[in-house]
């Protein structure tokens, strides 16, 4: 069997890089372990969150799934930071975990040149240095001119509870046992990172008498930017603390856990620490927060986030039912800890394609990182990536200052990781520009012109862009009279009366005042809906700060559109450090941009290379 691209895994990288690639024209398959594992939600079932909010808002504006998945999926959503800047607001939804894999699964059945199949990929045939094709574990070989690595948790996989470890994948799927040797003979360096998940109790365990309750927004934003529907909270969350006497049972027995136990060798994400982590680097604190989260509408399964965990399972026990609320928890699911291979992203080019295999690609876990959104924003450029390479297209990189998946696959091919990567706002120096609500305003017209984006959904989006920029024109335009009813809300808001006119704009543009305040007073006729009104308020109380942050991307820009030439022996340049010379060698930089973010490559050598450059 012959197809263009072919996929490796259908978690959500693999799920984004099929739909991406079929929906470009390209003859997609996309294998996985099992067909009731497609787009599996083997932690929280949440999408989005702080910086990850802003992925899942940008894989929608490019065409990609997730968002919409979400929107359709939703049981509870909440926008994170509300009280802080825009910049760090982030969409948040608890989602029905079954539901979500059901909505991916027929998504792939039902895409126009797309093939799923349910085998395991043992071996991926590269011939002169080029990918040729895959061969399976049923002894099937399928050729393809890309293929994609989304392995997810799965390769060479193994669980650890307390004492007992055994070879498995994420619930009890079996792992990709074969896949490994076959990587690492082709030469791809390997390394092993883990993660881990907490336990999952019976809902009619719990004492929600005890619990603080956490309900989702009034108002229910969406993830996809033409989301035509009402979204409702169904179901609320609630929040506990783990106690002293919660604290004295672990560190009586953290000697069990494998991680401390030395059984475990893999390094795991820092900012996802497990319980046990917890205790030993905050030492201080004397309760950690657990918010209880349902795992779907048809199920009484119950997250415990905060409290991962790969204690034995007398001690999970123990532990929990010491937690007010928990004392008599009905476990389910124990938690676990999960070892696996990936690969070190600095194999590979910013296309997500590997330096030294021309046609495979790679994207999520598999390239070192944590998270669903990260992995699905992987995805997306990779499935682009894979079936421009059949066309003989230009591969696509996304640019670091366009995006938080741009900013995520820049970090990753430049400076590399250590341990499994999470997104953060704090990772962009662009992060007032890469807001959640102007995501389609970035990247929409990428999405078109990629041929990702319809043609319908982008007419959606520019009829939007029209009604915001007339209403920031009317505010700027009008002038509000010094009124009595004006005054008053003013001094209500604990912000100075105006004595002349101004125009509403530079009401707007006051701390204190927001849209509905204008429309308390009648300033406020646009009729606009909600989402537009908040995205017209964020361009008009930080128009001086984007101005700002915009003139520092076009500057930046200017860096990575100086190419550097394939194949060049940075030894051979003078004025170069050695250390630089050597990382650039290793790295193999597309641009000036980009080698000034590679370690151990300073101000001075960017001045180096922009010199050569001006010479050559």
């Amino acid at each position: 069997m012959n197809y263009d691209v072919i996929i490796i895994g259908a978690g959500h990288a693999g799920c984004e890089a099929a739909l991406a690639a079929a929906r470009l024209g390209a003859r997609t398959a996309v294998f996985c372990l099992s067909l009731d594992t497609i787009a599996n939600l083997p932690c929280n079932p949440s999408i989005g969150g702080s910086a990850k909010g802003q992925i899942v808002s940008e894989i929608d504006a490019l065409g990609g799934e997730m968002g919409k998945a979400a929107d359709a999926c939703t049981i509870q959503s909440r926008t994170l930071n509300r009280g802080k800047g825009a910049a760090v607001h982030a969409l948040r939804t608890q989602c029905d975990r079954n539901a979500y894999h059901l909505y991916m699964k027929q998504c792939l059945e039902t895409q126009a040149g797309l093939e799923i199949k349910q085998d395991e990929i043992i071996d991926i045939m590269i011939e002169s240095g080029a990918v040729k094709g895959v061969r399976t574990r049923l002894g099937l070989f399928y050729s393809a001119n890309a293929v994609v690595i989304a392995s997810g948790t799965y390769l060479d996989s193994k669980i650890h509870i307390g004492e007992q470890s055994y070879s498995s994948g994420a619930d009890g799927v079996l792992p990709a046992a074969g896949l490994s040797a076959s990587l690492a003979a082709a030469g791809i360096h390997l390394r092993r990172f883990k993660t881990g998940t907490p336990a999952r109790v019976h809902r009619r365990s719990i004492d929600f008498s005890e619990l603080q309750e956490q309900s989702g927004d009034d108002t229910v934003t969406p993830f996809s930017f033409d989301y035509g529907g009402i979204l409702e909270n169904k179901v609320p969350c609630h929040i506990t603390y783990t106690n002293e006497k919660t604290h004295a049972i672990i560190r009586e027995n953290i000697h069990r856990s494998p991680m401390y136990s030395g059984r475990i060798k893999a390094t795991g994400a820092r900012y996802c620490p497990s319980i046990e982590d917890k205790l030993v680097r905050f030492s201080d604190k004397d309760r950690h927060q657990i918010f209880i989260e349902p795992m779907g509408l048809d199920t009484d399964e119950m997250y415990l986030q905060g409290v991962s965990s790969s204690l034995p399972v007398d001690v999970q026990e123990a532990f929990l039912r010491t937690i007010e609320g928990l004392e008599n928890a009905e476990i389910m699911r124990y938690a676990y800890a999960i070892e696996y291979d990936c690969c070190d992203p600095l194999d590979l080019y910013a296309t997500l394609e590997f330096k030294e295999i021309s046609g495979l690609f790679s994207a999520g876990q598999f390239n070192s990182t944590s998270g669903y959104e990260e992995a699905a924003g992987q995805g997306v450029i990779a499935g682009i990536n894979a079936a421009r390479k059949c066309k003989g297209q230009e591969l696509f990189i996304l640019p670091r200052a366009s995006s938080y998946i741009g900013t995520l696959i820049d970090d990753l091919v430049t400076k590399g990781c250590d341990e499994p990567y999470r997104m953060m706002t704090s990772r962009s120096e662009y992060r007032l520009f890469l807001r959640q609500d102007n995501a389609p305003e970035r990247l929409a017209d990428i999405g078109l012109e990629l041929g990702l984006l319809s043609r319908e959904r982008f007419e959606v989006f520019r009829e939007s862009q029209e009604k915001i920029q007339s209403e920031i024109k009317r505010l700027k335009k009008t002038t509000a009279k010094p009124t009595a009813e004006l005054n008053k809300m003013l001094e209500e808001r604990g912000t100075t009366p105006i004595v002349n006119g101004v125009k509403i704009a530079e009401l707007l543009r006051r701390p204190q005042i927001c849209y509905e305040d204008l429309a308390q007073v009648k300033l406020d006729d646009s009729g606009l809906p909600p989402r537009l009104r908040e995205k017209v308020q964020i361009e008009v109380k930080y128009e001086g700060y984007i101005k700002m942050q915009l003139e520092q991307i076009k500057k930046a820009r200017g860096l990575e559109e100086k190419l550097l030439p394939a194949g060049q022996d940075y030894r051979e340049i003078r004025g170069l450090s050695i250390e630089a010379a050597e990382k650039l060698n290793l790295h193999k930089p597309l641009s000036v941009g980009q080698a000034g973010r590679i370690s151990g490559v300073n101000p001075a050598d960017v001045a180096v290379l922009l010199i050569w450059l001006a010479a050559k």
